[in-house]
């Protein structure tokens, strides 16, 4: 749903086109990538308590060994939704339970998947002195490997194998798989590990508010005292800040499920574009009826929500969870545009400083022109894909600071916001 009517003033919270009708008075437009995200899961397979990396390409052909399942399987569906927008993930399995086995191999991870896991050994046969042995993941054979005894058989990606004498069997089960619980601090050892990788956006899927309350804790931290930029999506913690996007909606699969695609679609925005009425294009099915009253409270409270259009669900405005406004930070920081412009010039100019300047450049006046010259063209990059607008090399100084290791830098940015609201007079002649 999308606003629309006649206005007095602009002031209108829900996007769409506001138009006027009145009678004529008779007179007289090098940054760094985006798109990874991180997030903690309970899995039925995967690694205990190991971040690890995955590529979009990655997920599609790997799922089934990372994550026990072929990719189109709907035990997946979550992930589907995440990687829809993003080029990399982090992700971490928050259970650890029991490891499936049997005589002859024991489950590489723990985890109930391992229960589907089978070995069948048979006579090879081209050479009875030697067996072939298979592994099945349900009915799909996923390793066979042809030997005369069993020390000569290697780990795959499912088992490892105990050496047990060989012997003929249509299909041995590995059996006692079990999840595990996820343990009171699970989340945070997720979040500590976390705190060595570069990420842009971290989706907490727990609906317990204590759970979202250490992400929230977290974005805090990392932004404001050690200057990492990243948000953190949560669902129904009402954070007030800028770093935490707070998702309204529900799905009827799962309460938190819309916290995937959403993850996805802030990690993976360019910060030269909004999110503001994109559709939807995930598995789940999102509950997003609305009326224009709750939408615009919606907005009040600083929820990301989405609601239907027509046939389409789409996301009603791109903001964070930022609703008390003070005179450093303004409604402009309500924008997660605006945040993804700002956080990305953080991150850009830190980069450039660390990696060229720290410790290597003398801080005179000629390090401090190399500086300046190095910022303005971050910024002149910033206008030519329209992030910022009106930029000017003035805009920009660099001094030394209060002593003489120190340097500052101070600028004037303004930043482009997509349009979200039409306001048209058609004056009848």
């Amino acid at each position: 749903m999308l606003g629309g009517g006649t206005f007095t003033s602009q002031n209108k919270k829900l996007p769409g086109a506001y138009i006027n009708f009145a009678s004529a008075q008779k007179a007289s437009s090098t940054i760094g990538e985006r798109g990874i995200a991180a997030m903690a899961l309970e899995l039925d397979w995967g690694k205990d308590g190991e971040i690890i990396s995955v590529t979009g390409e990655e997920f599609a052909k790997n799922s089934i060994s990372l994550f026990g399942y072929d990719y189109a399987d709907d035990k997946l569906k979550g992930l589907r939704d995440l990687f829809k927008n993003i080029t990399k993930a982090y992700l971490y399995r928050l259970n650890s339970g029991e490891k499936a086995s049997n005589d002859i191999a024991t489950a590489k991870c723990s985890g109930i998947r391992g229960n589907d896991l089978k070995i069948v050994i048979q006579k090879n046969l081209d050479d009875e002195t030697k067996y072939d042995v298979s592994t099945y993941l349900g009915t799909k054979e996923v390793d066979k490997q042809t030997v005369a005894a069993a020390s000569e058989l290697v780990a795959n990606d499912f088992v490892t194998f105990k050496g047990a004498e060989l012997a003929v069997t249509a299909g041995t089960a590995l059996q006692g798989g079990t999840n595990g619980e996820v343990s009171g601090d699970a989340h945070q050892n997720f979040l500590d590990k976390l705190e060595s990788y570069k990420c842009n956006a971290i989706g907490c899927l727990s609906e317990d508010k204590a759970v979202s309350g250490l992400y929230v804790e977290y974005a805090k931290r990392l932004r404001d005292k050690l200057g990492v930029k990243l948000q953190v999506v949560v669902y129904n913690n009402a954070a007030d800040y800028e770093g935490v996007v707070n998702v309204k909606n529900t799905a009827e699969e799962s309460t938190t499920a819309v916290v995937y695609w959403v993850t996805g679609v802030i990690a993976g925005c360019e910060i030269n574009k909004s999110n503001t009425n994109k559709t939807y294009d995930g598995e789940f099915n999102v509950i997003a009826d609305y009326t224009q009253a709750q939408l615009e409270a919606s907005i009040d409270a600083g929820e990301f929500v989405l609601h239907k259009v027509g046939d389409e669900i789409r996301v009603l405005v791109d903001i964070n969870s930022l609703v008390t406004t003070t005179a450093e930070k303004g409604e402009d920081f309500k924008s997660n545009q605006t945040i993804r412009v700002l956080d990305q010039i953080a991150t850009d100019v830190s980069s450039v400083f660390n990696t060229k300047y720290l410790g290597k450049i003398a801080n005179n006046e000629s390090g401090r022109t190399s500086l300046w010259s190095d910022v303005a063209t971050l910024f002149r990059e910033y206008q030519q894909i329209q992030a910022i607008e009106n930029f000017e090399d003035t805009d920009i100084t660099v001094a030394i600071g209060n002593d003489k290791k120190s340097v500052t830098i101070n600028s004037a940015v303004q930043i482009i916001n997509a349009m979200e609201k039409l306001y048209m007079t058609v004056v009848v002649e």
